[in-house]
């Protein structure tokens, strides 16, 4: 066996997965013609990140509790030591939040897609209610809102199964996609082909289109994802009012539109309720969908929308 490439793993490696190697050439300077329907020049995607009951928590026995992404993400209180406040800002997620971007998506009648963390939704049968009726597409986002690069090939195998299992009864149907909080494990994509029933996961930030790749001898969709058009800012101070997220990432539409005359990509806007679900910054999400489709040349879809767009117009080759 071959010593280890110094630019990358040891392809010679009977374990070695394909999909693990680094790609810093992608589509280069002609990426492939989306073909959106309607000849739209941009996809947007935005995605409602369901965690809340589902984060680190001394109840769940984790030790500590969560804070992040919250307007207090650094507890005061050290570990084993459970954080009341913590928990009812996520709190304030799911009893308040989801209801907000509820109506102002149903309002408008604007798709999204749900990065449903499995143990959240068993939590809140009126929310799952919500999201079945209004036929939105459901990626998992885990059975709990976890780091999987921290669990063990065999936990992230139950985790996935569990997650699986436990979304088709909340919401009648199985997930279409994956995506791990933050980043997946050098196990998880091919844990996900394993278990098998995915169209695509999101486990990547590395484009702005759909790209394939092989997993295990198979072919397998990747749907990046991304966290630049993403509320998570305003737990960050980067976003400090709703006109703020409203400016970014009309900018960011702005320049896509523009470039989407010869060369159409897609973006993702992930939300959290319990950040843009309050009144201030849910009314820059408000602005931003009347932007969206007063604009024209947009298609607001979900995200298992694009991943079966993108089989039928580029099939793996």
């Amino acid at each position: 066996m071959s010593a280890p490439d110094r630019d990358g793993p040891n392809r010679d490696d009977p374990n070695f997965q394909p999909h693990l190697d680094r790609d810093m050439v992608g589509y280069g300077r002609t990426p492939p013609h989306a073909n959106w329907p309607g000849g739209a020049r941009l996809a947007i995607n935005f995605v409602m990140n369901y965690e809340e009951g589902s984060e680190y928590s001394i109840p769940e026995g984790d030790g500590f509790s969560e804070g992040s992404l919250t307007d207090s993400p650094d507890s005061p209180n050290g570990p084993g030591s459970r954080d009341l406040a913590a928990e009812s800002m996520f709190e304030y997620g799911t009893r308040v939040g989801f209801w907000r971007l509820h109506r102002l998506f149903t309002e408008r009648n604007l798709p999204l897609t749900v990065n449903a963390c499995a143990l959240a939704l068993e939590r809140n049968d009126e929310a799952a209610a919500a999201i079945r009726e209004s036929g939105w597409d459901i990626c998992c986002h885990g059975w709990r809102w976890v780091n999987h690069f921290q669990l063990s090939e065999a936990e992230e195998r139950d985790h996935i199964a569990r997650a699986v299992a436990s979304l088709e009864r909340t919401t009648g149907a199985k997930p279409a996609g994956w995506y791990c909080r933050h980043g997946p494990s050098v196990h998880t994509r091919r844990l996900v082909v394993e278990h098998g029933g995915f169209l695509y996961d999101s486990d990547s930030y590395a484009d702005e289109l759909p790209y394939w790749t092989e997993v295990s001898g198979r072919p397998h969709l990747v749907v990046p994802y991304s966290l630049t058009t993403n509320d998570s800012k305003f737990a960050r101070n980067h976003f400090p009012t709703g006109d703020d997220y409203f400016a970014f990432v009309k900018d960011a539409i702005d320049m896509l539109w523009e470039e989407g005359a010869t060369s159409p990509r897609m973006m993702s806007c992930g939300l959290h309720l319990r950040l843009i679900g309050h009144p201030s910054r849910a009314a820059g999400l408000a602005k931003l969908l009347d932007y969206v489709q007063e604009k024209g040349g947009i298609w607001v879809t979900g995200r298992r929308d694009i991943a079966e767009h993108w089989v039928r117009e580029h099939p793996h080759a």
